[in-house]
């Protein structure tokens, strides 16, 4: 069995029609010798030997008088022609022929394996920054599309081509990568706030964004499965004027919000420092004004109590004076009065038991006064937290902030009288609040002997 051709200048004979192709992403066959042309110049006898491999497809296209018809010969195929196997063919042929005559098709193969990758470059284009519109800065683009063929019966009818090759494939999409690169590079500085000259640093989100465009335009008008899209390289034209005027301005811009984030972040930790001292020293002013007044509270409560006592001596010495007299009161003679005696020794005893309970109580405030202690001063400490200023806390506030975590070991401490800020942990004041104390386990309940 084999292949002829029909045309006189160019006859032969072909005995294998298949694809030695190592990489394409479709192939149209052709006899050796010859050039592929519009005319229909195949004459394939029936019977003749088609090899397709596997993960590739043979089309046969059949040129009728009401359109093109298709026999798809999926690999893996290594037999004859037969109309068995080629449903269109067998109409074609028929019994006119005798199953033995040839027949005029074009013949195509395309591969379904291979992931197949083509490289791609967008030259030169002026991209602005929508706040300084006098200053374009031109960019280039380079990458790699990555994509395969699943739906071949599509893929053909957009592509039924003469000559068909990645160059071609890749002139056909040239300009839709092109569009899709401009337009997301060209947009990121007003539709995502992109710094026209930190694009090149957002190399990863462009990627995403022309993926996503161009995967349905691939599929729907080129018959392709987009995989990947891969930016390598988004370069930036630094030699141009548009750069260096851009440079100049955002960097100038730049360093001025530096300096001034900077200064007010000093104002603030300046201010933050002043009212925390501010409000220390009205704390302690405070403390300083209680203790003060319990003071002159003890001290007037004490002079009270003497003062009392002098006001009941000076009484009971009144009294005393007259109960003297007492023992001559109703003698005329002057001689001493029995009855004013006896009374008299009645009331002296019963004034000097008050007295003597006065003198006991006085003794007794008096002593309470001096064995009772001053009030406790109050410790108070300032945390550093985050680089700020935070307190003043006494001791029991800084328990509970160790409680809840917010105060470790490592937290730098400072209150008046040290000389720097240092770790709690470190303060033997406040080490206390970090010993962790566990009971033992409970013993075990002894068993009955």
């Amino acid at each position: 069995m084999g292949l002829f051709n029909f045309n006189k200048k160019n006859g032969g004979l072909m005995d294998v029609i298949r694809c030695d192709q190592k990489e394409y992403l479709m192939w149209k066959w052709s006899p050796n010798g010859m050039e592929n042309t519009t005319e229909k110049e195949n004459a394939i006898r029936y019977g003749s030997s088609l090899r397709v491999k596997d993960g590739e497809v043979a089309v046969f296209f059949y040129n009728q008088n009401n359109g093109d018809e298709q026999d798809f010969i999926v690999g893996p195929y290594d037999k004859t022609i037969e109309t068995a196997n080629f449903p269109v063919l067998a109409n074609l042929v028929g019994s006119a022929f005798g199953g033995a005559s040839p027949f005029q098709a074009e013949i195509y193969f395309i591969n379904l394996a291979s992931i197949v990758q083509i490289n791609f470059g967008v030259p030169w284009f002026d991209v602005f920054d929508p706040r300084f519109l006098d200053f374009a800065v031109p960019f280039a683009v380079r990458g790699t599309i990555t994509f395969n063929i699943t739906d071949y019966k599509a893929f053909i009818k957009l592509h039924r081509l003469i000559t068909f090759n990645l160059d071609d494939f890749k002139r056909q999409v040239s300009a839709a990568v092109s569009k899709y690169v401009k337009a997301a590079i060209m947009n990121a500085p007003s539709e995502h706030q992109i710094p026209v000259l930190q694009i090149n640093k957002r190399i990863l989100e462009i990627n995403q964004w022309v993926e996503q465009a161009l995967r349905t335009r691939f599929s729907s008008d080129f018959g392709v499965n987009l995989t990947a899209l891969d930016i390598s390289d988004i370069d930036v034209d630094k030699s141009s004027r548009g750069y260096a005027e851009l440079y100049k301005i955002t960097a100038a811009q730049q360093s001025r919000t530096i300096e001034a984030q900077t200064d007010a972040n000093i104002q603030n930790l300046s201010d933050l420092q002043r009212i925390n001292a501010k409000n220390m020293e009205e704390t302690m002013r405070i403390q300083r004004e209680e203790m003060q007044k319990a003071q002159r509270l003890q001290t007037e409560t004490n002079f009270m109590g003497a003062h009392a006592l002098d006001q009941q001596t000076e009484v009971l010495k009144t009294a005393a004076q007259n109960l003297g007299s007492m023992g001559t009161m109703g003698s005329d003679a002057g001689g001493m009065n029995p009855a004013g005696m006896m009374t008299g020794m009645l009331m002296g005893g019963a004034m000097g038991s008050q007295m003597a309970g006065m003198m006991n109580q006085m003794g007794n405030t008096m002593s309470q006064s001096i064995n009772t202690p001053p009030p406790v001063p109050v410790v108070q400490y300032m945390l550093a937290v985050n680089g700020q200023q935070s307190g003043p806390f006494n001791m029991q506030q800084l328990q509970q902030l160790v409680q809840n975590g917010q105060l470790t070991s490592a937290t730098y401490v400072w209150k008046q009288g040290m000389a720097n800020w240092e770790p709690a942990g470190q303060v033997a004041e406040l080490s206390g609040l970090f010993v962790q104390t566990t009971p033992p386990p409970i013993p075990p309940v002894p068993s009955n002997q």
